[in-house]
């Protein structure tokens, strides 16, 4: 993950997550999955994200502690986030969904199973003894 425009890593404080840089993209990727949208829409939600304190009950204070604004000076290193995290997720689930074809065709695959066994049903009648 590149950070970009400000949004340096920096030494860890205690308690917190590993780096700001680190919050910047869990934030943005929490965000990101709860609505599937690129900027500016995912700009639009992690704004109500805050404004609610949905994300680990921080609202824009303690994210802004964490290097999370949402001043217009800030936007450019908050979209550069969101421009990474939204293609990272993309490419995830481009590969979860080949392995998952993948996994398909090798079920379906007629040379890799055992045969089903043969049933013989024999009628049964109201006059067989």
């Amino acid at each position: 993950m590149n950070v970009r425009d400000g949004m340096q890593a920096v030494a860890p404080d205690h308690g917190g997550p590993a780096t700001p840089a680190l919050a910047v993209e869990e934030f943005v990727r929490f965000c990101y999955h709860r609505r599937r949208v690129g900027w500016p829409e995912l700009y639009d939600e992690m704004c109500a994200v805050a404004a609610k304190g949905v994300f680990r009950g921080w609202g824009f204070s303690e994210l802004a502690d964490q290097g999370i604004c949402f001043t217009l000076s800030d936007l450019p290193g908050l979209a550069a986030v969101a421009a990474d995290v939204s293609r990272d997720e993309r490419e995830r689930r481009r590969r979860a969904a080949q392995a998952a074809a993948t996994a398909d065709r090798a079920a379906a695959a007629p040379g890799d199973r055992e045969p089903s066994p043969v049933v013989r049903l024999h009628p049964v009648g109201a006059g067989a003894d």
